[in-house]
């Protein structure tokens, strides 16, 4: 196994770390050591693929479990988002919705020998997702610095913060159903032959 493909295993091993901390609130700092690994997880997203294209290192293996482990990563963390009443379970749903959509659509093109590059608007809904999730995470951890009594320059707001996370949310949904409509239009003659 390559460089590039262990980096992606490894982004998936993190993940069940990554959830147990996030919903451990007993362990200190759970939110600011959840978002460091979801920090390190995605980052080996821009890790993987850089050093795959450099080294002309890009298997079919690669191609499989890259956008699979990214989707398990994010997914993985709105849904704990919904546990811990820090996300809208209607976003969450309309951002998993696309990701299934968007990887039948990706599954039948491979099936005619067909593969369909990443396009500017799914980027765009990538970045949106990671900084939404990562804001998400520091905002929790200043409320909980602030709960706990610690001296802050700035102590949190619950309902603005909270206010904060759901509007980054908000816009990664959006950038999503944007992102996922254009998707569908693009390969209709795809879906359309489906059948």
């Amino acid at each position: 196994m390559n460089l590039p493909n262990k980096l992606t295993m490894l982004r998936l091993i993190l993940v069940p770390f990554f959830v147990a901390v996030l919903l451990a609130s007993a362990l200190p700092h759970h939110s600011l050591i959840a978002a460091v690994l979801f920090a390190v997880a995605s980052y080996t997203d821009h890790l993987d693929g850089m050093l795959a294209r450099k080294y002309h290192q890009i298997t079919d293996f690669g191609k499989f479990m890259d956008p699979l482990a990214d989707k398990v990563l994010v997914i993985s963390a709105l849904v704990c988002f919904v546990e811990l009443h820090l996300a809208n379970v209607w976003f969450v749903l309309l951002i998993i919705a696309r990701e299934f959509m968007v990887t039948s659509i990706r599954l039948v093109a491979a099936d005619k020998g067909q593969v369909i590059a990443a396009n500017n608007w799914g980027k765009a809904k990538t970045v949106s997702q990671i900084i939404a999730i990562l804001a998400v995470l520091l905002l929790q951890y200043w409320q909980e610095l602030t709960v706990a009594g610690v001296a802050l320059p700035v102590a949190a707001n619950e309902p603005l913060t909270s206010l904060l996370g759901q509007l980054l949310i908000l816009v990664a949904t959006v950038l999503s159903v944007v992102s996922g409509g254009i998707y569908l239009k693009q390969n209709w003659q795809i879906v359309k032959t489906a059948g």
